[in-house]
């Protein structure tokens, strides 16, 4: 299941809207068949383990990080029936598909065609593995990580608006990975004008990938130059506005810009119906890299899922200092979100500390 788990994470970023998924094929002791997740539209982790194994599968074990599936989709066929079919002998899966057309389903059809199907190993790795596709598939919105670097007192630049660079260069690689496995990368227009950011997804050489994330701006009244590197880089760029003039939007997408006019009051955009937006086109995972007051908009309405805070050993002070959080902040400390699940990584002299935000009365 470590071997089928390590096979996922190679899938995590390239398969949304599907779920992330390694099947590994035993058979007498040796593996027999690997497989993962290929792009939507492409074949399952199990199809690709079974098509490795051939003839081999009959009598196997199959070891499945999520419950395999048991409805027809547009392109692919049912795992399920496959493996029945297959002749393999038990399939060993970490976690239930949340997914209503599947939840324990899958398991049901399995069990009935005479295979033993334990549940439950690995299921922390493998729950943690599908937690953006979890809330996607269940509720049509995607999983909101919030991502901010700071210094030892936190700030995220100086007063005069410096940030560069905060952390150091392992943390940097840690944010391309993070991009890499994210559908989307949200900031704010002021961070676009302040810091022109390309918000795109690198390997170790610093070369663009092939698949980038979607950069979306938000930007109530259209004010995102139309020289903006993101507008320039490998990928889509979203402008989300609210009542920005008729030639912003049209310098915009002339210059490659996708321009999704939005709701909300006195002209600004509402966040709330951005994530819908996002979810509706298959957005499963969403980055947020802005600054304090994109940050304060989402962490204030609740739409934050998870954060992973970068902390520096840089002490930089100064009143008008940005802070990774804006807004009228929460009165008591009381009934401010704490995190849970916190899970502390040292990455050269930096600190990542990442943990899941209970919104719990």
């Amino acid at each position: 299941m470590e071997q089928a788990l390590q096979l996922a994470r190679v899938a995590l970023g390239n398969t949304s809207p599907n779920p992330p998924v390694g099947a590994v094929v035993v058979r007498d002791g040796q593996v027999v068949g690997r497989g993962f997740t290929q792009p939507a539209g492409g074949p399952h982790a199990e199809a690709v383990a079974l098509w490795e194994a051939g003839e081999r599968a009959g009598g196997a074990t199959l070891y499945v990080t999520l419950e395999p599936c048991c409805h027809v989709q547009k392109r692919t066929p049912p795992c399920a029936q496959a493996l029945v079919a297959a002749g393999v002998r038990e399939v060993r899966v970490a976690v239930l598909d949340p997914n209503p057309l599947v939840n324990g389903k899958g398991v049901a059809l399995l069990r009935e065609g005479g295979l033993q199907v334990p549940v439950g190993e690995h299921a922390q790795e493998a729950r943690q593995l599908i937690e953006a596709y979890a809330k996607w598939v269940v509720r049509g919105l995607p999983f909101v990580v919030a991502k901010w670097a700071m210094s030892l007192d936190g700030k995220i630049a100086t007063e005069s608006g410096d940030s560069r660079w905060i952390t150091g260069e392992m943390a940097r690689r840690r944010v391309h990975e993070m991009r890499r496995a994210a559908d989307a990368v949200l900031v704010g227009v002021n961070t676009v004008l302040a810091d022109d950011p390309q918000l795109t997804a690198r390997d170790g050489e610093g070369r663009p990938l092939l698949r980038q994330p979607l950069r979306v701006v938000l930007d109530s009244k259209g004010r995102t130059p139309s020289s903006a590197r993101c507008l320039r880089e490998p990928g889509q760029t979203m402008i989300a506005i609210g009542c920005a003039e008729a030639a912003r939007v049209e310098a915009l997408q002339q210059a490659g810009a996708e321009v999704v006019k939005l709701p909300g009051q006195d002209g600004r955009v509402d966040v709330a119906a951005l994530l819908a937006t996002l979810g509706q086109r298959g957005v499963t995972s969403l980055l947020v890299e802005s600054g304090g007051t994109v940050m304060a908009s989402l962490l204030e309405r609740r739409l934050v899922d998870k954060v992973m805070a970068f902390v520096a050993p840089t002490i930089i002070g100064g009143r008008g200092a940005s802070s990774p959080v804006g807004g009228t902040g929460f009165a008591k400390v009381a009934e401010a979100p704490r995190l849970t699940g916190v899970e502390v990584e040292r990455l050269g002299e930096d600190l990542l500390v990442a943990g899941y935000v209970d919104w719990r009365e």
